[in-house]
């Protein structure tokens, strides 16, 4: 894993762009966009865009009578063409950001609902970004996760798996978790294996075509030397678990005694880093592609081991459908 984290520092030092001296040019600068995008993003050929034909129709766009808001929406709009949530142009005033991955598609996960569940501040217990309590007549641990941004230390999981032990499964909820910390993500996934675990590879640039890339390196997860859990686990998901909660997904899918339960995860595969332009505003983008173990890209999301959806009438009633259905599934599994 030291060898894996030690490629990704040195991508992350490749994509430091100097751009050069600092200009206000509308032109200039939509060019330099272009260019960087050009070089360095990573799904081109994966998502079939034609990259030229892009700068053909918006420099038509572009001129130097522009103000400064109307050349951030021109290129923030040519930014969303590559469908990208990890892609952002950043100005003092504004950050364009491309979210149809989720916004088009069923929540499939409300707060107002989950807080039945959960109950009262007083009636679960909250360890580092984790809330938990057992459900089902305390059959069944439930966690939710809500930010891999979220610190979660190795004494806090220890007594999470603690608290839980007896119950006959564990339910993961990671809905609406927009990603976070990678690193987050292997320490929650490295309690479920008892052995090292080859979880997928990553790729990096090392030319500027669009399809000029290294071969893809492996990584690997080695289990935690702490507390672990082996009893049957149920993955929660909707189209908002995105990048680190995606790579987290991944990962779990790959565990026998896991299944991932509710909507398609919102993708977000591409390892993001940030680069700026003359004129001062900053640009973040896909620049590494993590693939899976079957060296498959997930940006555009992994699908469930069991679909399940909220219903209008469910809603309407309070019921979380995707959390009663693996209740069930954990709790007639071990009758």
């Amino acid at each position: 894993m030291k060898k894996a984290c030690l490629l990704l520092s040195l991508v992350l030092l490749a994509g430091c762009e100097d751009t050069g001296d600092y200009s206000l040019s509308p032109r200039e600068n939509f060019e330099s966009l272009w260019q960087i995008i050009d070089e360095h993003y990573c799904f081109f050929e994966y998502k079939q865009i034609d990259w030229d034909e892009v700068h053909a129709r918006y420099s038509r766009e572009v001129s130097d009578s522009m103000d400064q808001y109307q050349l951030f929406e021109k290129m923030g709009d040519m930014l969303n063409e590559l469908k990208d949530g990890h892609t952002n142009l950043i100005s003092s005033f504004n950050v364009s950001r491309y979210w149809d991955w989720y916004e088009d598609y069923p929540l499939n996960f409300y707060k107002n609902i989950q807080k039945k569940y959960l109950g009262k501040s007083t009636e679960y217990q909250v360890a580092g970004g984790i809330k938990y309590r057992r459900l089902a007549n305390e059959e069944v641990g439930y966690l939710y996760y809500e930010s891999f941004a979220e610190g979660i230390g190795e004494s806090n999981l220890d007594y999470v798996f603690d608290h839980f032990s007896g119950c006959k499964g564990l339910i993961i909820d990671v809905r609406n978790n927009g990603g976070g910390s990678l690193t987050n993500s292997d320490r929650i996934a490295s309690r479920f294996i008892r052995e090292k675990l080859l979880v997928g590879y990553i790729q990096h640039k090392k030319g500027k075509g669009h399809d000029d890339f290294s071969d893809p390196y492996p990584i690997y997860l080695s289990p935690s030397p702490r507390v672990k859990w082996f009893a049957p686990v149920v993955v929660l998901t909707n189209r908002q678990c995105y990048s680190a909660t995606n790579d987290f997904v991944q990962k779990m899918r790959m565990i026998p005694h896991v299944i991932i339960m509710g909507d398609r995860t919102g993708g977000g595969s591409g390892f993001p880093f940030n680069s700026e332009l003359p004129n001062g505003w900053g640009v973040r983008f896909s620049s590494s592609p993590l693939l899976d173990a079957n060296k498959e890209h997930t940006e555009f999301g992994i699908d469930p081991d069991i679909a399940v959806n909220i219903p209008p009438d469910d809603f309407q009633k309070g019921i979380d459908t995707i959390l009663e259905e693996a209740i069930r599934h954990l709790t007639e599994k071990n009758h």
